[in-house]
């Protein structure tokens, strides 16, 4: 978890992060917040192609990272022990310097970029002053643990070639690194930070829309309309309501933070433990960063990595999403049944026709963006910026429970956009930086090599090694950073020894979303455990269980891909039938309940039947077997426990 409470995420955390400064530090972080939405939105539309203006993307990403580097140190001191309500001389300076040396690179990159290695010295000056800043904006914004990991790379860059074997590096002369790290469009304005600023920032001003516009309470009104009068309504409202917001916040801990202090409380007061309570919102809010169409904006990046169509990505990510939603509503159903908790109480349930009749025009905008997206071939950040506008339309003509939004309000959501994507910005930065050095110095095959040594004739070890890297990687991260991290260092070897492309980028996607739900650094957890007041380890090994499919189903789709549909249309339609019966035994088993309470034996039964039916018939030789037997075991525990139902004595 990040070190420094001050900015944890980035969207729930930044605007709260200068609250205490002078009201001039907090208009001018204000202003430094609009412009950068500003410019990524305006590159996003192509206006500056529109107005016959030739820029290169890398001018607007030095800016873009020079205004949100600026704007961690005037918004976040050095340690979270000092005092809030000023501004240091040297962050006065260190902020002066970052907007300085964006501008100018923004200004000067063109010549730069033409004749770098006469100019060398000058691309070295402006680099040893730009890497540092975003060092240090990186530490006082993600903590010390990505920092760490940050700072390995740069000493590898600078000294690697002292290590012997085959991680031996080709390093780089230290004015040559740091003129090549500020300047190239392979490290710090290289890929991450050209998706984070053209399409991440388009679906976070989406999102902003949609809260100020009243979207987000529509979706939860929705929620208990809908399932408000089920057995566990409660929790089954949290997973879809956040499931639908966490799918576009692009970090699960700021969809805890927003849709938590709502659904949280209603849990507890149905009669789910603190714990529990905690436990479902922070593993609905993590499946909505693997939920299509969005997916926390790792689709886009997915597409990009891979060089397919968005939309193979959608189509790949959708059955383990619903299988992982599937058992998370089995969980809430069966706990309720459990414990006797109640349904959500009457009077807090609107009708359905009202809901619908306030805010049906909501989804026009979601219908908008599927449509640009698979109909259309437009590209995500035109797609996300027309869903943007339709929002504005819809709620100036119809208006949600009386309120339509206001030019006022748009100007805020540009600028709360722009404040909510520093951390982002600073990441993709950091991301970037990690990506240039492995080019340069060989790293990324080298440790290709390593791993896929490690795994040659052992895959299974390689998944288990690869799955830790993945779970340490992610921790305390959103979603954008996370995948790009995993993405370059865990899935080549995987890929290398056979692995679906698809099946291992998405492998390690998986492994790197659910270090927010899982110890020690379990920050979705622990944070809806601060919100549930509940004690966060215990949270967090509840949300394991809950959501104890993102650990299980990434190995079958490795072992056999027809659960990401990349196999033919029978084979993928078995291995849907039998993955949701083996989802469903083994969620049973898991809680220890069905249609009664469980004894251990039973409970192993069923959570080993379950498993069963999980093995894809293709993933190894006799595969089909151990299916079949699953099969077998299914029918005859659910006929035991039919059979028994039957002969117990119904209650007077």
């Amino acid at each position: 978890m990040a070190d420094n409470p001050q900015l944890r995420d980035p969207e729930s955390t930044s605007a709260g992060a200068g609250s205490a400064l002078p009201r001039s530090w907090q208009k001018a972080a204000t202003v430094m917040g609009f412009m950068l939405a500003a410019i990524a939105l305006s590159f996003s539309a192509e206006l500056h192609l529109k107005a016959g203006f030739a820029l290169f993307t890398e001018q607007a990403l030095h800016a873009i990272l020079g205004l949100a580097v600026a704007s961690v140190f005037i918004k976040v001191r050095f340690s979270a022990r000092m005092r809030q309500d000023r501004v240091p001389w040297y962050d006065c300076i260190f902020a002066a310097a970052a907007l300085f040396v964006g501008s100018f690179l923004a200004w000067r990159y063109p010549v730069l970029a033409d004749d770098f290695y006469t100019l060398r010295n000058e691309a070295f000056a402006l680099g040893i002053v730009l890497v540092p800043l975003t060092f240090e904006a990186l530490r006082r914004t993600a903590g010390v643990s990505l920092t760490i990991i940050l700072l390995s790379f740069i000493l590898y860059a600078l000294f690697g070639d002292i290590i012997p074997g085959k991680l031996q590096a080709l390093t780089q002369p230290f004015v040559a690194l740091f003129a090549y790290l500020a300047i190239d469009n392979v490290a710090l304005v290289s890929l991450p930070l050209k998706i984070i600023s053209t399409i991440v920032v388009a679906y976070i001003f989406f999102g902003q829309l949609l809260l100020r516009s009243g979207g987000s309470e529509w979706f939860t009104d929705i929620a208990t309309a809908l399932i408000g009068r089920q057995r566990g309504g409660a929790a089954k409202i949290a997973v879809v309501a956040s499931g639908l917001f966490g799918s576009i916040s692009g970090t699960a801990v700021a969809n805890v933070a927003s849709t938590g202090v709502i659904t949280i409380p209603m849990m507890k007061q149905a009669g789910y433990e603190p714990k529990v309570a905690g436990a479902f919102e922070a593993v609905a809010s993590t499946g909505g960063q693997i939920m299509p169409p969005i997916m926390g904006a790792a689709a886009f990046l997915m597409a990009e990595m891979l060089q397919v169509g968005y939309a193979d990505v959608v189509l790949a990510a959708l059955i383990p999403a619903l299988l992982y939603y599937f058992a998370v509503f089995i969980y809430a159903d069966l706990e309720a049944a459990r414990k006797n908790i109640a349904r959500v109480p009457e009077e807090l349930i609107p009708p359905i026709l009202r809901v619908l009749r306030e805010g049906w025009f909501f989804m026009l905008p979601f219908a908008l963006l599927i449509y640009a997206l698979f109909w259309m071939n437009r590209s995500p950040e035109e797609a996300a910026l027309w869903s943007g506008a339709a929002v504005i339309v819809v709620s100036w003509v119809f208006g949600y429970k009386g309120h339509r939004i206001t030019p006022r309000e748009i100007v805020g959501c540009v600028r709360s956009t722009g404040e909510n994507a520093v951390d982002i910005v600073i990441i993709g930065g950091m991301a970037g930086i990690i990506l240039g050095v492995m080019g340069t110095t060989g790293l990324g095959d080298s440790l290709t090599f390593v791993l896929v040594q490690f795994g040659e004739g052992n895959l299974p070890a390689l998944l288990v090694l690869t799955a830790i890297i993945c779970i340490v990687l992610g921790m305390s991260m959103p979603t954008t950073a996370i995948y790009l991290l995993v993405a370059a260092i865990a899935a080549p070897p995987l890929i290398k020894l056979g692995v679906n492309p698809m099946a291992a980028h998405m492998y390690v996607f998986y492994f790197g979303i659910v270090s927010l739900i899982t110890p020690p650094v379990a920050v979705a957890a622990f944070v809806a455990a601060n919100l549930a007041g509940a004690r966060p380890m215990e949270t967090a090994v509840t949300s394991v269980r809950i959501g104890w499919t993102a650990l299980v189903v990434p190995v079958m789709f490795v072992m056999s891909p027809n659960l990401i549909m990349q196999g033919t249309v029978i084979d993928a339609g078995l291995a849907v039938v039998t993955a949701v019966a083996g989802v469903w035994f083994a969620s049973a088993g898991l809680i220890g309940y069905l249609f009664r309470p469980m004894g251990p034996l039973l409970r192993i039964g069923f959570t080993t039947a379950g498993l069963a039916l999980l093995i894809p018939a293709q993933a190894f030789d006799g595969a089909g077997w151990v299916e079949l037997a699953g099969v077998l075991s299914a029918l005859m525990l659910i006929g035991k426990e039919l059979f028994d139902r039957r002969r117990r004595p119904k209650p007077a």
